[in-house]
């Protein structure tokens, strides 16, 4: 009888403790902080992922964003000749889902997304193109278990001068 008591106390132990873990986890973002590689004209999104729980060894993260960006043509002395820069977008950009370990139920990493490219835009003989400007907006960041965040500066554009 004290045998299939212990057991019978244990076996709901366990339950209890394995709930309690369960409930612990809370999945959040601490930090979803965005800035643009000036030498590509990428969204760059650094973020930390906690309350993960301890039994995880890694979680997918996505990186979305409306993006625009400019493009210009410019002679071999490097002015502009006459004309309007070709602009693009606004469209909804994505990353796929990536994979970032857990440690100690958080995890922490940065996703990179665009610029949009110049579709069939293309300089005359004799000119070079760049890409001059980016924009990015609704930037948000989100993990496989549905939690999600905006990042920040939101919208954050920079002025660029990249040849392509």
């Amino acid at each position: 009888m004290r045998r299939i008591a212990f057991v019978l106390i244990s076996a709901a132990a366990a339950v209890v403790m394995t709930a309690t873990s369960a409930l612990a986890d809370s999945p959040h973002f601490i930090s979803a902080d965005n800035s643009i590689d000036t030498s590509t004209g990428a969204l760059v999104t650094s973020f930390k992922d906690a309350g993960l729980g301890t039994g995880t060894s890694s979680i997918a993260i996505t990186l979305s964003a409306t993006a625009s960006a400019t493009y210009q043509c410019y002679n071999k002395a490097g002015n502009k000749p006459q004309g309007v820069p070709k602009s693009f977008g606004p469209t909804a950009i994505a990353t796929p889902p990536t994979p970032f370990p857990v440690r100690h139920g958080q995890t922490t990493g940065s996703l990179s997304l665009g610029p949009l490219g110049p579709g069939s835009f293309s300089c005359p003989s004799g000119q070079i193109l760049f890409l001059d400007g980016v924009t990015y907006s609704n930037t948000v960041v989100a993990d496989a278990t549905g939690n999600s965040a905006n990042s920040m500066p939101d919208p954050i554009s920079a002025t660029l001068h990249i040849r392509v």
